[in-house]
């Protein structure tokens, strides 16, 4: 029997932190834990509606990327099964369950693989018949190459909701949601396309992305499931923070500084070329008539190379791209190779129409020398009388000589290898649509031509007056035929000079 002066036993700081946790978060029934557990060794397990939801969703996403739709991604996200092996992962590390974690690995190697291929086969499909002309890649694409702590962040509160609602069953309708934030799929099908467009550097982006989706997801749910009182059998061991848990929370933080590293590269990188955006147009506006189109840079060595595309209303001399890559070094303070590429525009307003102006054409005159003149005085005498002397004056005559010149004529050619919608005509390389080709299609190949990421495009004028450019290997040449055009030139030759003298008779 105790006594009143006897105080109670001071509680342990770690025994009170857990009475006070215990106090917020209410463990969930046995009952509601069992139903769970055989919940998720369902949705788990590899069996063939799995593995139909898995292909179907794959086509869904890869269509998706491969359009640039958000919409028809999202569509693929709400059909894709891979959420449950995964949150099936974090709940049989904590309770120990064999056959939960033999299943949900199985399910979700066998699943990621088998998205993988389809979408490596869908993309090279549409490579070699290209029903989506890819010249640069989508942005759905681009956006899943680079993950950063922010994706991490994302799947650390998506994964702990995605398994509060699991285990809350009145809060379930808010898995969609959480399928939609925590994405598997999308990043499979985009390592399957970096893979299909000989992209290694888009496939080990996407796979970085979906293996920090993966392993923080596990470590989430381990994470709620253990604070809602998921446990193993009942032994000491138990009671105290599973091995698992350790592992899954290191694993994360390594993922975490990997990605922070990566981002504060980018950061970096985002800062270099928002340094050169802006010397760009800077300098570039001060070129009277030009505007700076497009750029592009790339580093070999300490040297920056530059490659820009400039929309002009006069043709650049040599002497100013010599002058503007001085300024551009001078501003970035570091050697920089330019590459220029004008566009040679035409400036029309509608409301000032063009004034005729008179073009003066010469003129090939023959103009006479004076005319000879006889004189005859009669005298009584017959006398010799010097007669008069008849004098031409030198003029020049004109005279026509034929000179041939090779004058280049544009060759003649027909649209070959389109595909459905048809071959599409830019405005420049890479450029905006302006027009779709049909297959055999005359056309026009005009004098301009040039190189971009390994693919010739010539400038070629459609049958209705429209010039653009289309890639080369599109054109079936029919004729390039030189023409000699006789020139016209005016040589003076000097008129003979007469001399004349006539006697009278007596």
């Amino acid at each position: 029997m105790r006594t009143t002066s006897e105080k109670p036993p001071q509680l342990s700081l770690r025994a009170r932190l857990r009475y006070w946790w215990r106090r917020v978060v209410k463990p969930i029934s046995k009952e509601r834990r069992a139903e769970v557990q055989v919940h998720l060794r369902d949705a788990s397990h590899p069996d063939f509606d799995y593995f139909v939801l898995v292909l179907l969703s794959s086509v869904i996403a890869t269509q998706g990327l491969l359009v640039d739709s958000p919409a028809i991604v999202i569509g693929a996200m709400l059909v894709a099964p891979l959420m449950s092996p995964v949150i099936g992962l974090g709940l049989s590390s904590i309770t120990g369950d064999e056959r939960l974690l033999r299943d949900s690995a199985s399910a979700l190697l066998r699943g990621a693989f088998l998205a993988v291929i389809v979408s490596l086969v869908i993309a090279w499909i549409n490579r070699h018949l290209p029903f989506v002309v890819l010249l640069e890649l989508p942005n759905q694409v681009i956006t899943r190459t680079t993950p950063s702590p922010i994706d991490l962040t994302v799947a650390l509160a998506g994964g702990a909701a995605a398994a509060f609602a699991l285990a809350m069953p009145n809060i379930s309708a808010a898995l969609p949601g959480v399928a939609i934030a925590t994405a598997l799929m999308p990043p499979l099908c985009t390592i399957g396309i970096g893979l299909a467009m000989g992209r290694m550097d888009v496939a080990g982006g996407a796979t970085l992305l979906f293996i920090t989706s993966a392993v923080t997801i596990t470590f989430a749910a381990s994470l709620v499931f253990f604070s809602l009182g998921f446990r193993g059998p009942l032994t000491n061991s138990q009671q105290r923070v599973p091995r698992s848990l350790f592992v899954s929370a290191i694993l994360t933080l390594v993922l975490l500084g990997s990605l922070s590293y990566l981002s504060y590269r980018l950061f970096e990188t985002a800062n270099d070329n928002r340094m050169i955006e802006m010397v760009l147009y800077e300098e570039v506006d001060k070129v009277e008539g030009v505007e700076l189109i497009d750029w592009k840079a790339t580093s070999s060595g300490e040297i920056l190379e530059l490659d820009i595309v400039l929309r002009t209303l006069h043709l650049i001399r040599y002497e100013d791209s010599v002058a503007l890559q001085k300024a551009i070094a001078d501003r970035l303070q570091r050697p920089v190779a330019v590459i220029i590429n004008q566009v040679h525009a035409a400036q029309l307003d509608p409301l000032v129409p063009p004034t005729s102006t008179l073009t003066p054409s010469p003129t090939l005159t023959s103009t006479p020398g004076p005319s000879p003149t006889l004189t005859y005085t009669p005298t009584k005498k017959p006398t010799s009388t010097p007669a008069p002397t008849e004098t031409s004056t030198p003029t020049l005559t004109p005279t026509f000589t034929a000179t041939p010149t090779s004058t280049p004529t544009p060759a003649l050619a027909k649209a070959v290898n389109t595909a459905v919608p048809g071959l599409r005509l830019r405005q420049w390389p890479a450029g905006p649509e302006i027009a779709v080709l049909r297959q055999g299609e005359a056309l026009i190949v005009l004098y301009g031509k040039r190189v971009l990421d390994g693919l010739v495009w010539l400038e070629v004028e459609d049958k209705e007056g429209r010039v653009g450019w289309i890639p080369e290997i599109y054109l079936f040449v029919v004729t390039l035929t030189p023409t000699n055009t006789p020139t016209p030139t005016a040589t003076g030759t000097p008129a003979a000079t007469m001399m004349g003298t006539l006697s009278p008779t007596p």
